[in-house]
């Protein structure tokens, strides 16, 4: 009876989805219907198609519904042919029919499957929840909370320690030469048989300097002790322009995307951040992503860049990507589960207010980006 509720469940969901997906009514598709039919024929009630390949992915549904004990088989080779993709069919980003069918088969078993085993298929789990956040399941269906390896940044190697070191050595062998030079020519002053003073004359002859002397060596030491407190001052300054947070990274939403009028690699997109900002930025996209793929996609980007023109068109930020390790794909990262349009996004560990606007001459982000980002498969 459970079986039967949840592949029931199941059904809905996907009858759901396809109808909102295809924009198709859904009063065409009634409970009985739902309740009575298959998946491959609940399928071709609703979707018109007989396309191999879509027709491969129904009947992967099928069998997954209906095989109990070898659905850990059958997960391991849908991991396998989501290796190298974000979605079932083609090599852009826009979820197909397939996706759709998939993935309400492999929600009802996935809730049932521990986290542990669930990391034995990462590129399922990692396709199910692009899905679940672009694809409109309905209020019949609840969003996987999948557990997401935590990222731990690398602490950026400080190097206030180090240069205090060299101070510190620099400053101990100055006062070993010191040292030495002031016994040479005391001993030097000496007459050749005469043995060595106390050390009352030799604090003596050291009161005996004169006032000049005196000044001379006051003198140097205000010198070492203020360049001493300047080092670690420009440490700091170049430690903070290396940190993360001065970075303004913000969720936006994609309203509008379109190619590029003089540059065929580029498109331009208009990103909402909320409270009526809205963005213009161009992006080096169009070989991986067309217009259609990327309107309505929440994105992350850093806010904070100075304003520039690209092939004529003006940019005002920079849209985070991910790629496959060849580079053969890339797409916009996608922000946090439950992060809202406008929101900034925070690193652990890295805390500070952004700059209102990044200085090109620093170089701040090609200092950053060795350290912090980094390319992830996608």
């Amino acid at each position: 009876m459970a079986a039967a509720a949840d592949l029931t469940g199941t059904k809905r969901v996907m009858a759901c989805a396809l109808c909102k997906h295809l924009n198709v009514d859904p009063s065409t598709v009634s409970n009985t219907t739902i309740e009575q039919s298959d998946i491959a024929s609940l399928f071709s009630h609703i979707v018109k198609s007989s396309q191999d390949e879509v027709m491969k992915w129904v009947k992967f549904s099928s069998d997954f519904a209906g095989s109990d004990g070898k659905q850990h088989a059958l997960l391991d080779n849908l991991n396998q042919d989501l290796s190298q993709k974000s979605v079932l069919l083609g090599d852009g980003l826009k979820p197909s029919v397939a996706d759709i069918v998939v993935f309400a088969t492999v929600q009802a078993f996935v809730t049932r499957v521990s986290d542990s085993e669930l990391q034995k298929f990462p590129h399922v789990w990692r396709w199910m929840d692009y899905i679940q956040n672009i694809v409109d399941f309905g209020t019949t269906s609840q969003k996987i909370n999948l557990a997401k390896s935590v990222f731990d940044p690398p602490s950026h190697p400080k190097k206030a320690d180090k240069v205090d070191t060299e101070s510190s050595s620099k400053k101990a062998v100055s006062g070993q030469k010191n040292a030495d030079k002031s016994n040479g020519s005391t001993d030097s002053k000496k007459p050749a048989g005469e043995t060595k003073a106390p050390e009352k004359e030799t604090t003596a002859a050291k009161d005996n300097k004169t006032s000049g002397e005196k000044k001379k060596d006051k003198s140097a030491g205000k010198t070492a002790e203020k360049a001493s407190e300047k080092a670690p001052e420009k440490t700091a300054d170049k430690d903070s322009e290396c940190n993360i947070s001065i970075l303004n990274i913000q969720v936006g939403l994609i309203r509008k995307a379109w190619k590029h009028p003089s540059a065929d690699s580029l498109l331009v997109e208009e990103i909402d951040l909320g409270d009526g900002n809205v963005r213009q930025v161009v992006i080096g996209l169009a070989k991986y992503c067309s217009p259609d793929d990327l309107t309505n996609r929440h994105v992350v980007l850093i806010t904070n860049v100075k304003p520039g023109k690209l092939r004529d068109v003006m940019s005002a930020g920079l849209v985070l990507c991910a790629s496959t390790e060849d580079h053969t794909a890339v797409e916009p990262l996608i922000p946090p589960g439950g992060a809202k349009i406008g929101e900034r996004i925070s690193f652990a560990g890295f805390d500070g207010k952004p700059e209102d606007v990044l200085n090109p001459k620093k170089k701040q982000l090609d200092k950053i980006t060795p350290v912090h980002f980094y390319q992830w498969p996608i």
